[in-house]
């Protein structure tokens, strides 16, 4: 078996999504995808040439086949998708839309066979992986699934390896607020680099300014944080360097759904490459900005013949020295520097 590059866990579920704008109860024709933010990132690494193992359970029905079969395809290692006879596989309802909204989504996942995911299945196969990508959905699903989200990402931080972590709150999943950010930031403290959007950043630190969600969890034990601020771009900071990187404008948003996978896709495949931070949000930024511009959850993740010829190309001359401070983040940041 070939040396497991990432390793990341969580729910992939079928997806029918409407092929006719409007209300969902009116739709009459859907097509079958897949969903899941934690697989879309592992999609989108493995596009880009990287060795990745996903770790899931699926049911023992035609949804979980298509689901696993769809993985596969995508060149990932499922070995590790446990099959359950016991409960179902998770699917979703997802609404078109063509003016660059949020589409209307339907959840169906309770009780589903990936909520009963627990420290159980980790393997110590599983741990010989260079990087673990984790978000904060798989513990909301269940208490076992959140016990083993806890118990990865301690070994795997404790084992030497590189550890990503992504909120991605879903709140309707937690019990109450107040237990998804207790929760949410114990796991955060165990990640190397954290990845928040500035809406989540502001509800699990209670700060407004990005420079001080960014120090927030550093002082918990991170090495470095981006900030994702749609269009405008991200701010990042380290203990040694802070800064503003500019979105890349996007003539026409198609579906905005994955564009947070993306920039995780982007931020994680170049710091494994060695590149700089700076160097990490601007391809996290082109790859978000590329995956609004096409239908569908991951469709719009690119290949490396795409960001070499793509990305590379249009970013040529690399990063500039200094970034300009965009108003959103405030100009104070430029006297914030990292303690």
């Amino acid at each position: 078996m070939s040396k497991i590059d990432i390793l990341s866990f969580g729910e992939t579920m079928a997806m029918l999504v409407a092929e006719q704008c409007g209300d969902l109860a009116a739709v009459e024709h859907f097509h079958k995808r897949i969903a899941g933010a934690d697989s879309n990132v592992t999609i989108g690494l493995s596009r880009l040439g990287f060795n990745v193992a996903w770790l899931s359970r699926v049911g023992a029905d035609s949804l979980g086949r298509f689901v696993v079969e769809t993985l596969a395809k995508e060149g990932l290692d499922c070995s590790h998708v446990d099959v359950d006879t016991a409960h179902p596989t998770g699917f979703q309802f997802k609404s078109r839309t063509d003016d660059g909204s949020d589409p209307q989504v339907e959840y169906f996942r309770r009780g589903s066979a990936a909520s009963h995911l627990s420290p159980r299945s980790i393997t110590e196969n599983l741990l010989s992986a260079r990087h673990l990508h984790a978000t904060g959905i798989p513990p909301a699903l269940s208490a076992s699934a959140r016990e083993m989200s806890f118990e990865l990402m301690t070994r795997m931080r404790n084992a030497g390896r590189s550890v990503s972590f992504d909120p991605n709150l879903r709140p309707s999943l937690w019990a109450s607020e107040r237990e998804m950010i207790t929760e949410i930031n114990r796991l955060a403290a165990l990640a190397h680099w954290v990845l928040p959007g500035l809406s989540e950043g502001r509800l699990l630190t209670g700060f407004e300014d990005p420079a001080d969600i960014a120090a927030f969890y550093l002082d918990q034990g991170a090495e470095a944080v981006a900030i994702k601020l749609g269009p405008q771009g991200a701010y990042y900071r380290t203990h040694l360097d802070q800064g503003f990187v500019a979105g890349v404008p996007v003539a026409h948003v198609v579906d905005t759904v994955g564009a947070g996978d993306g920039f995780a896709v982007g931020m994680i495949s170049a710091l494994l490459e060695h590149q700089s931070f700076a160097e990490a949000v601007q391809r996290a930024n082109w790859i978000g900005s590329r995956a609004v511009q096409s239908r569908g959850d991951m469709e719009g993740l690119p290949t490396r013949l795409e960001l070499s010829v793509e990305f590379e190309s249009a970013f040529a001359s690399r990063l500039a020295p200094t970034f300009e401070m965009h108003s959103l983040v405030g100009a104070s940041l430029l006297a914030k520097r990292p303690a």
